[in-house]
């Protein structure tokens, strides 16, 4: 009986039920893109922060690099010598300097891994390498001679005319150099499954070995070989040591921040850093205990600077990070508005299509039909209503997800750190001597993904719609008496 009095009360109001199911769907559709588009936005923030310290990374240990001393500035330098017989030949000159903080014992590796916490614990130098090249030419003296009359007295010889010689000038000459910076990274390859390599895939060639702890070999990143024609068989070469390139990675979540990657103890060599590290990679045992091991470690290890995702995920800005905040707090309370709406118009339209049944419900309850079943009735009506709603609400929903994550607009994220911060990983966004500041830019494409939890909210949210105008309805139905019947009637 309850059924088919539903099935026909539905049918009748057609338009009514497809208005209340309509508001419904355009509040949970909103909350449904909204909670899609802030999914999408930690996602991104995920590949940007990955691509930066490495998967599997919990948190990383520096040291912030201490003010030059004395009259060292500490900017690089560079000396040419520019002799007669160099002249046109071309010079080069590559000057390798830490960065991302100051140096770290490698003992302190095994020390961190010691702390309580912490699963394992790899170190790591990041190095910035400035090349340049390129040629003086050294210019000419020329002289001019010419006739001059005197008109006259004549100068200092007394002569009345003759030849003069003007002062040498010297002609052409110049130089001409190229400038081109780029990032290294010291890999231990004892242990790849951290640090700077352990986000990047290999797509051509192999990595390193475990033998390889002091191998002059390299890995590049795929941008950096596809720009300067670098191919697996190669030679680079960097401050007169040739490197053969072995593999060409490509970062798994989103650009590299790393150009080349060496063993550690050859990019040692290379900044004059042995036995030392820029960063300490460290994987917790237990990820809900990374503040715990990062008060450990900074109590037990004084002088270093302890940075979780979470501190570096603060520093992200550009227009990733407006997108992630317009979606966190506008799109909340923007939805939580209409959705309000929706439930508020929901309700309303069910007492005003309540109040339009007078004569209905009280001849029902002039036949014996109890309060509580007629509100029943009502409930019944609104819960279909809004389970409806929620199936439109879905469908557009999933619909708007989906065409964000077609079109992927793009988004930057910028990181900067202060020079001389140990930012996460000690990327080449860490700063170095002379820096101010730095910052690593990236583009990434933005999708919404929708969860599984997203559609379970949906769907709990028309229920809950569906209660709300039901409970309205049914209790104005309930109010209703017999003799209302009787006085509707003309």
């Amino acid at each position: 009986m309850f059924g088919i009095y539903l099935k026909r009360e539905l049918g009748r109001r057609k338009k009514a039920a497809l208005v209340i199911a309509l508001g419904l769907a355009l509040g949970i559709a909103l909350v449904i893109t909204v909670n899609s588009v802030s999914a999408g936005m930690t996602q991104a923030q995920d590949k940007v922060l990955k691509s930066l310290y490495g998967l599997g990374t919990d948190m990383t240990v520096t040291k912030a690099r201490s003010a030059p001393t004395g009259n060292s500035s500490g900017r690089p330098n560079f000396e040419f010598d520019a002799k007669a017989n160099d002249s046109d030949e071309e010079q080069s000159s590559d000057r390798v300097m830490t960065q991302g903080g100051q140096a770290l014992k490698a003992a302190l590796v095994a020390e961190v891994a010691e702390q309580d916490g912490v699963a394992n614990a790899v170190g790591a130098i990041t190095l910035n390498v400035t090349k340049v090249n390129g040629s003086f030419t050294q210019g000419k003296a020329q002289s001019t001679t010419g006739n001059s009359q005197s008109q006259g007295q004549g100068g200092p010889g007394g002569g009345s005319g003759g030849n003069s010689t003007a002062a040498p000038q010297v002609q052409g000459g110049g130089a001409s150099f190229d400038v081109n910076s780029y990032s290294v990274a010291g890999v231990d390859v004892t242990d790849q499954t951290l640090g700077p390599l352990a986000g990047m895939e290999i797509t051509s060639g192999k990595t390193f070995t475990a033998a390889q702890t002091d191998a002059k070999v390299a890995v590049l990143s795929k941008s950096y070989a596809k720009e300067n024609k670098y191919k697996v068989g190669k030679t680079l070469k960097i401050s007169g040591t040739k490197y053969t390139v072995i593999g060409i990675a490509t970062a798994s979540s989103s650009e590299s921040t790393t150009d080349v990657y060496l063993p550690l103890k050859q990019a040692q060599t290379l900044a004059d850093a042995k036995n030392q590290v820029t960063t300490i990679y460290v994987k917790a045992t237990d990820s809900k205990q990374i503040d715990t091991v990062k008060s450990t470690i900074q109590k037990n290890i004084s002088g270093t600077t302890v940075t979780t995702s979470a501190d570096l995920a603060d520093t992200v800005s550009g227009s990733l990070s407006t997108a992630s905040d317009l979606a966190t707090s506008v799109g909340k309370w923007l939805s939580i508005a209409v959705l309000a709406a929706a439930f508020l118009v929901a309700a309303l339209l069910t007492s005003s299509a309540v109040s339009r049944r007078v004569r209905e419900f009280g001849t029902l309850k002039a036949l014996g039909w109890p309060s509580r079943r007629v509100t029943r009735q009502v409930v019944g009506e609104s819960m279909v209503n809004g389970l409806l709603g929620g199936a439109l609400g879905i469908g557009l929903g999933l619909a708007a997800a989906y065409a964000v994550t077609a079109i992927s607009p793009k988004l930057t994220a910028q990181l900067g750190n202060a020079g001389g911060g140990g930012g996460m990983g000690g990327g080449p966004g860490g700063g170095g001597p002379g820096q101010q500041s730095t910052q690593n830019t990236m583009e990434i494409a933005l999708s919404a993904p929708v969860s599984p939890t997203t559609i379970a909210l949906a769907v709990g949210l028309a229920v809950t719609g569906g209660l709300i105008a039901g409970a309205m309805g049914g209790w104005r139905a309930s109010r209703m008496r017999p003799a209302d019947a009787l006085r509707s009637v003309s």
